[in-house]
């Protein structure tokens, strides 16, 4: 019995990582964020939207890092899709501070630039992420 796997079923197995992925940021984003609202340890966006956002960052990761690890995902691979969540503050902090975006800016864009940074962190290990050992 041969190991290799057809083109199709790998990119189907690299897609359905993909979609995992995501499932996984937004139910640490929302279910961490509850819980902290809870306990009233939330941050405004609109008045405090570097810390919100670095708050919401670590949400994501720690949904996601669990998720990896349950799939069976070594460190180096998880702990660099946790930094993707971190990486868009990098040129949007200045862009805030200049007064280039607003908060809600800042939210929208970073939100929208993780999944294509997601996507350029699995393709970098592709093997990893549509292979049959996870």
């Amino acid at each position: 019995m041969t190991t290799t796997t057809k083109p199709g079923r790998r990119w189907g197995r690299f897609a359905l990582h993909y979609v995992e992925m995501i499932i996984a940021m937004f139910v640490g984003m929302f279910g961490l964020g509850m819980l902290q609202s809870a306990l009233g340890l939330e941050f405004s966006h609109g008045a405090q939207p570097e810390p919100a956002y670095l708050l919401m960052a670590f949400n994501m990761s720690v949904g996601m890092a669990v998720w990896m690890r349950i799939r069976g995902h070594g460190w180096a691979a998880t702990l660099e899709m946790c930094a993707v969540m971190f990486v868009p503050a990098v040129p949007l902090y200045p862009m805030l501070w200049l007064g280039v975006i607003d908060a809600h800016g800042l939210m929208m864009v970073a939100h929208v630039a993780m999944f294509p940074l997601m996507l350029v962190a699995m393709l970098r290990r592709l093997d990893e992420y549509a292979g049959c050992a996870h």
